[in-house]
């Protein structure tokens, strides 16, 4: 094949044109390697040691949410990378690559991005690790402390799971990136011609599916397995939410956007509009927003309404189990709300500069920004919202047989003012040249 010896030039230049997206997916898989990684290695420092039996089950149910969510933004980061470049597949289909070709090149980044990341993860592992250990130890969870045992087990796993998460997304998303022709790829369209393809609508009603019936089921499971057919709900329907999602968010984006117009007319009409005309890009910023919202409010509140049923007041040191198991997830998607603005906004560099050339002043596309990124979050903070409040019933019926919950407004505020934050950081940042540099196309 004459292409080949220039696929590590081709990467290259891939690389220093769209650092944005390569920076971004290097830190998705960096932080879930450390992760799967650090939780691996306190589950087997922990495991067989009588004296730790007590923080046994609280590290496996971190180790359990940490996988899912390392794998839940991974998949979601890497595809938003590779898809956010059709323009360039689209240049190089013009001059002659062929569909397999760029399908390759763009596993082969992809590859090169899960190997240096891993490898990174792997090293951070270790003090990450050791600092868990030590917060668990401080807050009186693990008294007799957290001798750490470093085998190969743990990274093994948590490389296995940042390639074969890295390379799936990406061979996914290359096969939709090379799909439709040159021509059409590089077409300018304001809206998108298909909200869901068939593949995603089967996997979200599958998902939704999943959900309901775990749903139905946790109620009538003893109290002990009641939490974790609850977790399961939860995320199913963050699969299924994130799969349907941009049905939902065309109308929510309206619904919502209609705030911004009325308060802010020009550049409010413009956020709305960029939401409503494209509700993919827009899921994809929503997404971690939406999973931060469900899991940390159906963990703490669980908790929360399990400790009412049973009469139990938590102080001190138990107080603090709950916040241990969700605080590095959290922590770790409230990163991911960084990096997705960042890519999406970053994507529409060129489409602030025609609007810029078109009249629209620095100021209104701040504006605009903002209005988008706060409408974005709040229909991800609903969504998620909606998903704890259905798995937090159903956990409310299982505990004392009614269908209520514990509710902490100062914690839920907390939780969507964080996203918002990092989102308007994320989208301020990364469309500053477009909104104030010069206009070059």
């Amino acid at each position: 094949m004459p292409m080949m010896p220039m696929m590590p030039v081709l990467a290259l230049n891939n690389v220093r044109t769209n650092r944005v997206g390569f920076a971004a997916s290097f830190a998705a898989v960096l932080l879930a390697v450390v992760l799967v990684a650090s939780s691996g290695v306190l589950v087997t420092s922990v495991d067989g040691d009588d004296e730790l039996n007590g923080v046994m089950s609280l590290l496996v149910l971190s180790a359990v949410v940490s996988g899912f969510v390392s794998v839940f933004v991974v998949a979601g980061t890497m595809s938003l990378h590779v898809l956010g470049q059709r323009r360039t597949w689209g240049l190089l289909r013009s001059v002659g690559m062929t569909p397999r070709q760029v399908r390759r090149l763009i596993v082969a980044e992809a590859l090169v991005v899960a190997v240096l990341a891993g490898v990174a993860g792997c090293v951070l592992a270790v003090p990450y690790a050791g600092g868990v250990a030590a917060l668990l130890t401080g807050v009186g969870l693990a008294p007799a402390g957290v001798p750490l045992e470093v085998t190969w087990g743990p990274f093994i796993l948590a490389l296995a799971v940042g390639l074969v998460v890295t390379l799936t997304a990406a061979r996914i998303a290359a096969r939709k990136a090379v799909k439709v022709t040159p021509l059409e790829v590089l077409r300018e369209e304001a809206a998108q011609a298909r909200t869901l393809p068939w593949s995603r609508m089967g996997v979200g009603a599958v998902a939704l599916a999943a959900g309901v019936v775990l749903l139905c089921f946790t109620p009538r499971v003893p109290p002990t397995a009641a939490l974790p057919a609850g977790f399961g709900a939860t995320m199913a329907l963050c699969v299924a939410a994130s799969a349907l999602g941009p049905v939902a968010l065309r109308g929510m984006g309206w619904l919502l956007g209609g705030a911004a117009v009325w308060l802010d007319p020009g550049p409010g009409e413009l956020a709305r509009a960029s939401v409503v005309t494209q509700p993919r890009r827009a899921m994809s910023m929503a997404s971690p927003v939406m999973l931060t919202v469900a899991f940390a409010c159906t963990f703490l509140f669980a908790i929360a309404t399990s400790d009412e049923a049973a009469g139990v007041t938590r102080t001190g040191v138990s107080a603090w189990a709950a916040p241990v198991v969700v605080g590095s997830a959290m922590a770790y998607t409230v990163i991911s709300v960084l990096n997705s603005t960042a890519m999406s906004m970053a994507e529409r560099a060129r489409e602030m500069r025609l609007l810029r050339s078109a009249g629209a002043t620095p100021a209104q596309l701040t504006r605009a920004v903002c209005w988008e990124s706060l409408i974005v979050t709040c229909a991800g903070a609903l969504l998620g919202t909606g998903i704890a409040a259905a798995s937090l019933t159903a956990l409310g019926l299982a505990a004392s047989g009614e269908a209520r919950f514990v509710y902490s407004a100062p914690q839920h505020a907390g939780l969507v003012g964080v996203c918002a934050v990092s989102g308007l950081i994320g989208g301020l940042l990364f469309t500053r040249t477009a909104r104030h540099g010069p206009l070059v196309f």
